[in-house]
């Protein structure tokens, strides 16, 4: 009868005749880590559809007087049940709100205790993953994205790019390569499920995230 000794030696040695193992195949350095985006689709759609997978509001925008309607019905509904303020300081964003009629606090009073929601701008926005790229280069600074509980953004279709590698070379150019001292990707709602896998929302920043995507050109259209 065997000993455990002779038997582990015997599937050594049955091991060691067999020759070494097969190689893996070669991997396609040259080959895309990502499939194609879906065909038929433009980079927005993918954007859109990406966005709300992973948690986001979505809202599109024809004109200014759709933006208008839109994002105003949104603050009627959300805004009541915090009690708190509307902010935005960036002067580009604040024109676009006035020129749509919409309410907004333009400056920074009482923002500890009463900010319910702020609206900034983005450098990007990625069709593949639908992440926003944002900044601190903004008037919005490091807080308005981060401290109340609801983030809002406007974008322009013209903003989306496929990867995030395209959207840091964009904010690179447009910075003529310097980039700002802070970018954010943000993917969703902030979210963590660290203690115990369950899902809390707002954990580290704002527990809703809302995209407002305005055409191009929405200014000159009626």
């Amino acid at each position: 009868m065997s000993t455990s000794r002779e038997a582990m030696l015997a599937r050594i040695r049955t091991a060691l005749a067999a020759g070494p193992a097969p190689a893996p195949p070669e991997p396609d350095w040259a080959a895309p880590v990502h499939p194609p985006l879906p065909p038929g689709a433009t980079l927005a759609e993918v954007f859109a559809a990406n966005f709300q997978r992973i948690g986001g509001e979505f809202f599109y925008c024809d004109t200014l007087g759709a933006l208008g309607e839109q994002l105003q019905t949104w603050l009627t509904e959300r805004l009541p049940a915090t009690g708190g303020r509307f902010y935005a300081w960036e002067p580009a964003m604040q024109a676009l709100l006035a020129a749509a009629g919409v309410p907004f606090q333009a400056d920074e009073e009482e923002f500890i205790d009463q900010a319910a929601a702020g609206l900034t701008s983005c450098e990007a926005l990625v069709a593949r993953t639908g992440s926003l790229l944002l900044s601190a280069a903004t008037a919005s600074g490091r807080r308005l994205s981060i401290y109340p509980e609801q983030h809002v953004v406007l974008a322009r279709p013209s903003q989306v790019v496929v990867e995030i590698a395209d959207a840091l070379a964009v904010t690179a150019a447009r910075y003529g390569g310097v980039l700002p001292s802070m970018l954010s990707l943000t993917t969703g709602p902030s979210r963590t499920a660290d203690i115990e896998k369950t899902l809390v929302l707002g954990a580290h920043g704002p527990r809703r995230l809302t995209l407002f995507l305005l055409a191009d050109g929405a200014e000159n259209l009626a």
